[in-house]
Order: C-alpha cells, then structure tokens, then sequence
C-alpha cells in the first residue's frame, strides 16, 4: 500500500503536513513541561501530538509504517467479517487492486490525517453491523481506532455523527426489536463524544477557554465572502455596523485557500489580535447572510456540493516553496533528501494514477449495479450495512468538504477508495454464491441420480 512513498523516495508531504509536523513538538511541551504557547497552530493538536512519537522531528517513514499498519488491519477485519471462509485471497484480492487502481496508496504515503476519515468509516461498519466477528481484543482494538480517527480531523467527526444519526433515526421507529443494533451505534456515539470531549479538554489546557477547534481560522466567513453573499451583506451593511471584515472588501475574492493563507490574503496578513475579532464576528456574519441570501447561497452550497462529489483527482503534489523552506525548521537535515524525491522535482505520477482511479471507479459502479441485484435476494446483512456506510459517507464528505470549506480533489478522493472496495466485495460475494448454487446442483443430481440406480444382489 505504501508504494507510492517508496517510489517517490520519501514519504508525500503537503503544506499542511509541516504543520502537523511542527505543531505535536509545541503541544507536547505545554502538556508535559507545562511550557505554554500562544499559540498552537490550526489542525488537529490531537493528530500532531500523537503522531510525534513515530517522527520527532527527525524522519516522517514511521508515520507511513502506522498508516499502511492500522489501514491493513481495518481492512483484514472488514474483508474477514464478510469473507470469513476464504480470508486470505479476499484480502489480497481486495488490497492488491486498491493499491494499484485507486487513492489507498497515495494516501497512506501522505503525512496527513486524510486516511483515517475512511478507516473511521469501516470502523464504524464492524461495530454496528459486524461486531460479531470480532472478538474481545480485536473490537477494543477497533474502537481505539475509531477515537484516534474521530480526533484526526474535524470532518471526520461532523461525518461520524451524521452517520450514527443516520443509522439510528430509522430503528427509533421500533426501537424494542433494534435494541441491539441501537446499543451498538450508542457505543459508536460515545466514541465521537470522547473524541469531541478530547479535544474540548486539550483547548481548554492550553487557550484558557472551552473550544471544540481551538483557535481554527475563518472557514465558515471565508466561505461565504468568497461565494459572493457574503460580500453584499458587507457592502449594504458596513455602514450600519463596526466589522474588521469590511476592511477587507477590496480584496481579491480568489478561493476560501487565497483568502485564508496566501502570503497577502486576509487571515496571514492579519495581527493576532485582528484575528481574534474575525473569529468572534464569524458565526454572527454567517448567519446574517444567511438570513439575508437563503436561496442564493443554497444555490451556490448545492453547486459546491455537486462539484465536490464529482471531483476526485490525485492531484495536488507540485512542489511547493514554503515546503521546502519549511524542511529545515520541522525536519533538519532532511532538506537535501527531499529535494531528491520525484514530488520535488513535478514527476510524480498523479495525472495517470488520477485516470486510472476514475475508470476503476466507474467500472466499480457498473459492477455493483450488475451484481447488487442478484446479491439482495440472499439480504446478505453486513454486505448491505457496509454498502449503507459506504455510501453515506461518499455522499455525506462531499457536503461537508464542498459546502463549509472549499472544493478540492483531495477531499473526495480520500474516500472514494471505499466504492470499489465495495464492489470488489460485491464481486467475491457473488462468485460464492454462484459456486455455492452450483455444486449444490451437483450434488443434487449425484443423489437423484443414486436413487435411480438399480438394486444389485
């Protein structure tokens, strides 16, 4: 799975994985040393101080070993919770396709905690529907997995609760005959909660003050500035009301990315203290375009939306200079290697790797669409449950990615991998029952025809 890193030479780093990387050395010291900071960076604290230990500071290969390790044996689960006869061919015949065909292995490479929003999602498919299969161990296991997965990443955390609402809405109905299966999305919820808890406990240490994000940027007021909206309300109200953002109307509206970190955009130029009041004037500047603008900003959130789901190129992996500057101050001494790696000088393979995985996903689909119904009259149950979570959240990354922070490849493409997953499970399955159907044909007719035999004496 981690060929990608292997035959760049080094594992793929983006901008934002020097800050993971920079961000778990500053967080350790006040949680251990005591040694506060002002400030502690915009990601996830919880996946940067976590990831220290397989890197400090010194080489990012542990972190692809955790990734290809933990991705494995998520997999390992959910292939044996509906292949439990014929393991270890399916997995292979599973993982060896995903690896070459799809995403999986770009983002196992990466220094990112993209991998653990799918992992999270399989996760969750083996204690709601599979838990059965796994034994005491193997299910504490799964459920550390899924915390370490909700804490990676805000996005994985919003799609997680949409996911246990999702699935626990419809059994409320007759909630007698699914206890069982409610208990089980309970357990799910607790672990969203303690990671949400978590994160809550660590911002509270560390700014003073109880936050979910800690002190994140302006997504949300970037969203709506850039789409347009946002920037009317400005201009109609400006006058009326005192806001820093209406210093910031000349500007160029760009993308939410322009808006928020290049070098003369509206967040990077900003004082701590600037900052500070556009946090505070977000939700309120949301809101109040949205009272304003209802339908042109869901116009446009429907657009994004759809733009997202069907966007899901491996692109994204250029060189980039602040990387590079970035080297000697998160990684020393490891400058010179990575400008030997085919990512920093452009020749890496993402255009073919990007059309490859669009034809095995639309090959994926038509084969689901072929065997889905011949599988549905056996109601194979955890197959159905995996096919529920799996298209949920394709569906659900997409709406969260596209509609609150900004379109991106990358986004989608780190989940997209689940469908022909899915349809290679589909596929196995199906070729069972076909043997199955079959020799139990033969076997019928071996005993018709020993019936029909004559008596010898």
């Amino acid at each position: 799975m981690a060929w990608p890193a292997f035959y760049n030479g080094y594992p793929l780093v983006y901008p934002d994985s020097m800050s993971y990387l920079e961000n778990g050395h500053v967080v350790a010291q006040a949680v251990f040393l005591h040694r506060l900071s002002p400030s502690y960076g915009a990601r996830s604290l919880i996946y940067s101080l976590g990831i220290l230990p397989f890197h400090w500071n010194v080489t990012p290969w542990p972190i692809v070993g955790l990734n290809a390790l933990l991705t494995a044996s998520v997999i390992w689960l959910v292939v044996r919770s509906v292949r439990p006869r014929q393991t270890i061919f399916s997995f292979f015949a599973v993982v060896v396709p995903l690896s070459v065909l799809t995403g999986l292995g770009w983002f196992v490479s990466l220094v990112m905690p993209d991998i653990y929003g799918p992992l999270l999602y399989l996760c969750i498919y083996l204690l709601v529907f599979a838990t059965e299969s796994l034994s005491r161990t193997e299910r504490l296991v799964v459920m550390l997995i899924a915390w370490w997965s909700v804490a990676s990443h805000a996005t994985h955390l919003m799609v997680a609760a949409g996911l246990c609402a999702f699935l626990a809405l419809p059994l409320l109905v007759r909630w007698r005959s699914a206890l069982p299966r409610l208990r089980t999305i309970g357990l799910v919820a607790m672990i969203v909660g303690a990671a949400a808890a978590a994160h809550m406990a660590l911002h509270t240490y560390l700014y003073g003050e109880p936050s979910l994000n800690g002190k994140r940027a302006p997504f949300l007021m970037a969203r709506v500035l850039v789409d347009g909206p946002g920037r009317e309300y400005l201009r109609q109200h400006c006058g009326d009301v005192e806001l820093v953002a209406c210093g910031y109307l000349n500007q160029p509206p760009g993308d939410t990315d322009d808006f928020l970190w290049r070098l003369d955009g509206m967040w990077i130029t900003a004082s701590p203290a600037t900052q500070e009041e556009l946090r505070r004037e977000e939700m309120p500047l949301v809101m109040a375009t949205l009272r304003a603008y209802p339908r042109e900003e869901l116009g446009i959130s429907a657009a994004h939306f759809w733009e997202q789901l069907t966007n899901f190129g491996l692109w994204g992996y250029d060189p980039n200079a602040w990387v590079e500057q970035m080297f000697d101050k998160v990684l020393p001494g490891a400058r010179l290697r990575y400008l030997q790696t085919r990512q920093a000088r452009g020749e890496l393979p993402d255009d073919l790797s990007s059309s490859v995985q669009e034809w095995t996903l639309i090959a994926s689909l038509v084969l689901m669409g072929v065997s889905a119904p011949l599988l549905l009259r056996r109601r194979p149950e955890r197959l159905i449950g995996l096919s529920v979570v799996v298209i949920f959240v394709t569906i659900a990354n997409a709406f969260v990615t596209g509609v609150f922070s900004n379109v991106e490849d990358r986004y989608q493409a780190r989940v997209v991998w689940l469908l022909p997953l899915l349809a290679i499970l589909f596929v196995l399955e199906w070729l069972e029952n076909r043997r199955s159907t079959r020799l139990a044909s033969q076997q019928f007719s071996a005993f018709d025809g020993s019936r029909n035999k004559p008596i010898l004496l």
